[in-house]
């Protein structure tokens, strides 16, 4: 018959027709992946505009920790911190770190409360392009509330007399912070899907908080330390992020050769700093890779 169709003739495709119908396809999920990211995030967003507390807390504390701290320590003698810094000035780096690591270390709370209320589930069998944009989604939101409460911790710390570090510096200081907040978001986020519940998760973030704070130069030159925990606070990625920000704030001259960390076994430099916070978060990024896969697929 004439309109019959021969199935036995072999169809020839070329190469290059194959790669030019999957390019369409590719950036087309590229296209639904950051709608969806998107949506996410604002989702994230409406619900801070909701409860807006949350925000308001997250600003008003790390400020209550810089000015409360640095009058606590006003009558301290000039030049202990050393280059002649009062101790508010020298809070500052520490207490900006140490905001956007408690900021990221929480992130991991909406996700799971999200598993628990059952939302989860609603995205998981919802048709999306790709499921990692709930992670992406959390890590944007994480990092925009984390550079709000940075700059309102700047603010105040020039406001007391710290000043600025210059157009560079600040630019500077939110990479520092992104990439802290990447490393340590990815790390909550690994704890949300590998506990049961959220008070477990809780109880996670009591346990590790503060250690990590008082094992970090936040609070204290690292020459005030004693041996053992000199050497604990350089193995802290808190350590490599305070420094370079209280780097910025001492010294108008800098490049990626200053030192800004004398560690038991040598010099660390600006770029080394940076070099360890991209590496901590390249690491714990891979390292929730096969949890994200189980627990999303």
């Amino acid at each position: 018959m004439s309109g019959t169709i021969n199935t036995s003739e072999p169809v020839n495709l070329r190469s290059s027709d194959i790669y030019r119908s999957r390019e369409p396809i590719e950036s087309h999920r590229f296209a639904d992946f950051i709608q969806e990211t998107l949506a996410l995030t604002k989702r994230l967003f409406i619900q801070l505009q909701r409860r807006p507390s949350t925000l308001i807390a997250g600003i008003v504390q790390p400020l209550m920790w810089l000015v409360l701290f640095g009058a606590l320590f006003q009558n301290a003698p000039q030049g202990m911190m050393g280059n002649d810094l009062s101790y508010g000035q020298f809070l500052g780096a520490g207490i900006i770190v140490f905001t956007a690591f408690v900021g990221a270390l929480n992130a991991g709370l909406p996700v799971m409360f999200d598993r628990e209320f059952g939302f989860l589930n609603r995205l998981l069998v919802a048709p999306l392009a790709s499921r990692y944009s709930i992670v992406a989604a959390s890590s944007i939101y994480i990092v925009a509330l984390t550079l709000i409460q940075t700059a309102a911790i700047i603010g105040m710390s020039a406001f007391m007399g710290s000043g600025l570090p210059g157009i560079a510096g600040l630019g500077i200081i939110a990479l520092i912070i992104v990439l802290l907040v990447l490393g340590v978001t990815a790390l909550s986020l690994g704890f949300t899907f590998a506990l049961p519940g959220h008070i477990e998760l809780i109880a996670v973030i009591f346990v590790i908080n503060l250690p990590l704070l008082f094992a970090s130069t936040a609070l204290a030159p690292l020459a005030f330390m004693p041996q053992w925990l000199q050497t604990v606070a350089c193995l802290n990625p808190l350590t490599y992020a305070i420094e370079p920000i209280r780097y910025l704030y001492t010294h108008p001259q800098w490049d990626l050769t200053s030192i800004v960390l004398q560690a038991p076994w040598g010099s660390v430099s600006f770029a080394t700093s940076l070099m360890v916070l991209v590496g901590f978060a390249g690491f714990t990024l891979t390292a929730i890779q096969p949890l994200l896969k189980r627990r999303l697929a």
